[in-house]
């Protein structure tokens, strides 16, 4: 799905709709928070990891974004989002496998469906699965806490099915950051911790392999908060240039002295 707006990691409703939805999460029982602020830029370290993904996710998980990084310090975390793509999800896989490396994957639930194949595919190569809605509506946290329910649900049921008890997803992605404190909690509720990102390269709009990878390097390094998590697309267009940029950034990272690993699910 093409996009004409930017991205921010997380999106500020009007302020009528945010107390609207807080009003449904506390008639739902799920506590409103605040966002967190993003995380602090890991530090250089020689560690290198690739760890296989969790057959389930935790029952209760935080509701908090998540801000660190399973393998610690000295690895980034790679998250892929849109897919499952028959063009393109096979593409980022292949780049994963010759580096030996896993991401996470934030599929779209329709098309989850329509391709429960590369589902299965993507979480028996060892990644692991997110939540990313059911129709990617980036208007989400401006919609009733019910249909937020939906979609986490529908989403939920659909990437698990298709995954065939091979893995279970164990994040959940507001499209574009349309996040809300009730959607983060009820998330939580159903054991996906809520994931947002803190390096953008905005390779969804196509600004060329070099732009990509010369904007994932300079957030990293400008020393100003950004931590692990790295926002990447195999959906929603041509991701040529992804799979590109991803080809040269995988072993950049390494040589820095980087491994890859994922999101934590339950530390801060």
């Amino acid at each position: 799905m093409s996009r004409t707006t930017p991205r921010s990691r997380y999106r500020i409703p009007a302020i009528a709709a945010t107390a609207a939805l807080a009003l449904g999460a506390l008639a739902c029982g799920a506590g409103a928070a605040a966002a967190d602020p993003a995380p602090a830029a890991p530090s250089s370290g020689s560690t290198t990891s690739s760890p296989s993904a969790d057959a389930a996710a935790p029952a209760q998980v935080p509701s908090s974004f998540t801000k660190t990084s399973q393998g610690g310090s000295g690895t980034v975390d790679l998250t892929i989002d849109d897919g499952p793509d028959p063009d393109f999800t096979p593409q980022v896989l292949k780049v994963l496998h010759d580096n030996g490396v896993h991401a996470t994957f934030c599929m779209i639930g329709n098309n989850a469906q329509q391709h429960p194949g590369l589902v299965k595919k993507v979480a028996r190569a060892g990644n692991r699965l997110c939540d990313h809605s059911v129709n990617h509506d980036m208007t989400m946290d401006q919609k009733t806490v019910p249909y937020q329910e939906r979609e986490i649900l529908g989403a939920e049921k659909t990437i698990d099915t298709a995954a065939g008890g091979v893995a279970k997803a164990q994040y959940y992605r507001a499209p574009g950051g349309a996040f809300t404190p009730a959607s983060r909690a009820f998330a939580a509720s159903q054991g996906l911790r809520p994931l947002g990102w803190d390096i953008d390269p905005k390779d969804w709009s196509t600004p060329g392999t070099q732009q990509i990878v010369s904007a994932v390097k300079e957030q990293f390094n400008n020393g100003k908060g950004n931590g692990p998590i790295i926002l990447f697309h195999d959906g929603g267009g041509n991701r040529s240039e992804t799979v590109a940029a991803l080809k040269q950034l995988i072993p950049w990272f390494k040589a820095q002295g980087y491994g890859f690993s994922f999101p934590s699910t339950t530390a801060p």
